[in-house]
């Protein structure tokens, strides 16, 4: 069973490329209303009846995110855009990559066969920048850092431990996904430009934002290392045998419990 979370905020003139594109055996589809003042729930609603509408309590892509998962009830997840800059054909693409074998499918415009008629040369640049930087702090060989195009088995959401609230969040799943363990793949996507209505995205904020998330995962995988460590010693110590103590002369001398008596070797 696949669910589809669609975060929205007056949205409804765009929602028309986005929801009837949507193949037929996705069993649920969630659109999470950030508090929206146009019709974007009434043409939701009309579009794709049976849709299910969550109302957002918080503010943010991040919080409308956890909002939607928390709501979805099938074993794949896939997160979409409202704005039709993801393509909703390509999610068989991303659903057969989890059937295959994966933990968590990435999308990536910048892997062979995927590509953006939406960036900016500014966004082009931060991107590659943070890609780089992902790679030398976390290894692995992501060719795209900030795309929200992905979808996962459910069970992984406790893993993935999302609290970013912002766009900043598509960043900490596809680093938590790597450095969590789970087995990721990317899936080569193409981004569409968004068809009414201006990005909420602000390239410099944001950007900083994602900076900061980059340098805070960091820091909490050293933390968890240094912690891992630890650990490892505390247990090396409780299982460290302690060695006998004997009183010479008043002394208290350690001794190894191998060690016979001096008396042994000395002939009668």
């Amino acid at each position: 069973m696949v669910s589809v979370v669609v975060p929205a905020l007056n949205e409804a003139l765009n929602l028309q490329y986005v929801l009837p594109l949507i193949p037929t055996w996705v069993a649920e589809v969630i659109l999470v209303d950030g508090g929206s003042t146009d019709d974007t729930v009434s043409v939701a609603c009309a579009l794709l009846p049976g849709i299910k509408v969550v109302t957002q309590t918080g503010r943010g892509k991040g919080d409308a995110l956890r909002a939607g998962f928390s709501s979805a009830t099938g074993e794949i997840i896939v997160m979409l855009d409202a704005d039709g800059s993801t393509v909703p054909t390509e999610i068989p693409a991303f659903v057969g990559v989890l059937l295959a074998g994966a933990d968590f499918a990435k999308g990536s415009r910048f892997s062979q066969g995927g590509g953006s008629e939406d960036i900016s040369f500014w966004r082009w640049i931060g991107n590659a920048y943070f890609v780089l930087m992902a790679r030398l702090l976390f290894g692995g060989r992501y060719t795209d850092l900030c795309y929200g195009y992905n979808a996962f088995w459910r069970r992984h959401l406790p893993t993935l431990d999302l609290d970013a609230d912002g766009f900043e969040v598509e960043t900490m799943m596809n680093l938590r996904a790597l450095q969590r363990g789970l087995k990721v793949a990317e899936v080569a996507s193409f981004e569409a430009c968004r068809k009414y209505g201006t990005s909420r995205l602000r390239a410099i904020p944001d950007g900083l934002r994602v900076l900061r998330i980059v340098l805070r995962e960091r820091m909490g995988l050293q933390g968890r290392r240094w912690n891992q460590r630890r650990l490892r010693r505390e247990r090396v110590l409780r299982h460290t045998p302690t060695m006998p103590v004997a009183t010479v002369h008043g002394i208290e001398v350690t001794v190894a419990e191998t060690v016979e008596p001096l008396s042994a070797g000395i002939a009668s």
